[in-house]
């Protein structure tokens, strides 16, 4: 079952990076013959292509995604707390400050 998964996801990564248009890179022993390869910012022919387009996550953007996360990791850690506590696996110590 793993293998079938894992055979399965590298055809597919095979076949998107097929589909990008990204040619190889040469690969030559001597790095005097090797040509730089970077697809990523640059077309086959050698031209830069464009900036691309920016996606603007704002502090409200950011706050509606950090803020329940935050709190269910909160509410996950309190009530491990109190199942380590009613085990008496971990229990704090009460310090009394008679002085």
């Amino acid at each position: 079952m793993a293998t079938a998964i894992l055979r399965f996801s590298r055809q597919l990564a095979k076949k998107h990076i097929g589909l990008l248009g990204r040619e190889k890179c040469s690969q030559t022993s001597n790095l005097s013959k090797a040509v730089p390869c970077r697809t990523a910012v640059s077309t086959a022919s050698g031209a830069i292509l464009p900036k691309p387009d920016k996606t603007s996550f704002g502090l409200i953007r950011m706050t509606i995604v950090v803020v329940p996360f935050l709190y269910v990791g909160t509410l996950i850690s309190k009530n491990f707390a109190a199942l380590l506590e009613e085990h008496d696996i971990f229990v704090p110590e009460d310090d009394d400050d008679d002085d």
